[in-house]
């Protein structure tokens, strides 16, 4: 089956948790975007502000689609950089309530500037945007904060084989950005 399924979201969403488990269940190959990134020397430099390595994303989505390109399987590209990339079959985006993820960016000691960041991305629905943009309707959005990982999975392949979709706008955390300002 060649296929191409980006999985992206706000960081500590469970990308790459999931991404691991569900590559291993569907036997396939997984591609971190931000190993690719690093190991093609595509970082610019470090945005002194926030920390955060700059991307050529034209250098990268250009190696995606030459690793598309050169495949007949399914792969699956793991990282929330990935939807900024063209050539999937599918994009999906996994979301977490701003709570939750707080937890999570906590616990990985994330500046609080970058915790404020990514919560109010998160929000937002900044990646669901960005790849809506790209990819319209080829999209599902899911909620994925009280879920098993091994729930996640099932969810997803059922998107992946075509058995369940889960539209845009059906997730929205946009109460909680007003409730924090």
């Amino acid at each position: 089956m060649k296929k191409t399924i980006f999985i992206t979201g706000t960081p500590c969403t469970g990308k790459t948790t999931v991404s691991e488990v569900l590559s291993n269940r569907l036997d396939c190959k997984l591609i971190k975007i931000n190993d690719l990134a690093i190991e093609n020397d595509f970082v610019l430099g470090i945005d002194e502000d926030k920390g955060y390595k700059i991307i050529d994303i034209d250098a990268l989505n250009d190696k995606v689609s030459e690793i598309i390109g050169d495949s007949d399987e399914l792969i699956i590209f793991e990282g929330h950089l990935a939807h900024l990339c063209s050539g999937a079959d599918k994009v999906i985006v996994l979301r977490v309530h701003p709570e939750i993820l707080r937890k999570r960016l906590e616990a990985r000691d994330y500046s609080q500037s970058k915790i404020r960041e990514n919560l109010e991305a998160e929000a937002m629905g900044v990646c669901t945007a960005e790849a809506f943009d790209e990819y319209g309707d080829a999209i599902s959005e899911i909620d994925v904060g009280d879920l098993s990982i091994g729930d996640i999975v099932k969810l997803l392949c059922e998107v992946i084989l075509d058995n369940k979709k889960y539209p845009v706008g059906d997730v929205n955390f946009m109460d909680w950005l007003i409730s924090n300002p």
